[in-house]
């Protein structure tokens, strides 16, 4: 066993195999000066051969037991070859939101570094840190190719990391496939917003403006032309027969941006997430003309009516989910997928997600895999029809 393995082997077990090699050669003390009193008293009678041999078979028997204990201890320390246990976690946790401050993304790592910190699942220190660019593509970019074995950085993403891939403008290289899902925590859907003083009060009205004029109305969104909030802009639109590639989109970096750009008077309407917005419906300062939920939501959103309820389907829903990298540790994600799986069974999480507007949607880390599989096929048919496939 080298000094690299012995220095990492599992504390517990080195002390057992220790002990045991211990009490193995205090029996073979403990035999040969048995054996070694025998031969005295027969050397002093003088059979001098018998001696010889008996020595030299009891030195073949002790090196033999030695031998055997350290390859019993071989074999335990390299057995079945699984990853061996470091303690993970040890340093500080980074959870990046791959966008500005305020948005979808960023809430929610957020909310989901806070409340491992009430629950006490993470004993280390929890930090998140904001990467905006390019509606999360050049974060992505970042990880993928300078951050794939990093335990310690994890991030949030919805169905961008997907759109990024795919569509035509602006793709990105990279994908969910060049990282470690690890769990789907939450499902949230889209929303068209005016300000509260807009003259424009349903969804049909906004439509029918843009019908005569596809380039008169600014809309606005947290991400890049072909991401998830120019689709959630647009889609409506392309639902009702105008042409999408000729709606006036105009990108910033989050949510947050976004919706500063239209109590500026930077934007007409922006296409975001519902749950991003409920500080400030809540204050009356922005109008919901749509929700893209197939049900009117809960709370706050009561009032708002879907897409499909005003004659237009366009139903999106966007999903949350946190993400490790490409290569990492089979211990470094044993241990997410359960403290995740502790995480969403708790109050405290439950609370944060009814306070946040969000809806509970857990997936496991091989459910959350597989359903991005589904997720890639389906955007392709979406940007497909829309004509933004690459």
């Amino acid at each position: 066993m080298s000094f690299t393995t012995l220095y990492a082997y599992p504390v517990n077990n080195m002390n057992k195999m220790v002990n045991k090699f211990l009490m193995l050669f205090k029996c073979i003390i403990y035999e040969m000066r048995k054996i070694f009193v025998k031969l005295r008293k027969r050397l002093q009678g003088g059979n001098k051969m018998f001696s010889i041999k008996r020595i030299s078979a009891v030195m073949c028997a002790g090196a033999l037991a030695l031998s055997l204990g350290a390859c019993s201890s071989k074999e335990t320390g390299g057995s079945g070859k699984k990853e061996e246990n470091t303690g993970y976690p040890k340093k500080a946790i980074t959870v990046v939101a791959p966008s500005g401050a305020g948005g979808g993304w960023d809430l929610t790592a957020r909310s989901f570094i806070k409340v491992l910190g009430e629950t006490k699942l993470v004993k280390q220190p929890l930090t998140v840190e904001n990467k905006p660019g390019g509606g999360g593509a050049v974060f992505m970019a970042e990880y993928a190719t300078q951050q794939a074995e990093n335990n310690d950085m994890l991030f949030v993403n919805s169905p961008p990391i997907i759109i990024n891939n795919l569509k035509k403008e602006g793709n990105s290289p990279y994908g969910f496939k060049n990282t470690t899902p690890l769990a789907q925590l939450t499902k949230d859907f889209g929303a068209i917003v005016v300000k509260a003083d807009s003259k424009y009060k349903d969804l049909k009205s906004v439509l029918e403006e843009v019908k005569k004029d596809p380039s008169k109305l600014t809309f606005a969104g947290g991400s890049a032309p072909g991401s998830m909030d120019h689709l959630i802009s647009i889609l409506p639109a392309y639902k009702y027969g105008v042409d999408p590639t000729k709606i006036k989109y105009v990108s910033y970096d989050g949510g947050g941006e976004a919706i500063t750009a239209l109590l500026g008077g930077n934007a007409d309407v922006i296409g975001t997430d519902a749950s991003s917005v409920k500080e400030f419906l809540k204050a009356g300062k922005v109008r919901l003309l749509a929700v893209t939920s197939t049900n009117r939501l809960a709370g706050e959103y009561k009032d708002v009516p879907t897409a499909k309820e005003q004659g237009i389907d366009a139903e999106f829903t966007i999903w949350r989910g946190v993400f490790g990298p490409e290569k990492m540790s089979k211990e470094a994600k044993s241990y997410w997928e359960k403290t995740i799986d502790k995480l969403v069974k708790s109050p405290e999480w439950k609370k944060e997600v009814e306070t946040q507007g969000w809806e509970l949607e857990y997936k496991n880390s091989g459910d959350f895999k597989k359903f991005l599989g589904e997720q890639d096929q389906q955007v392709k048919q979406l940007l497909s029809a829309l004509g933004m496939q690459k």
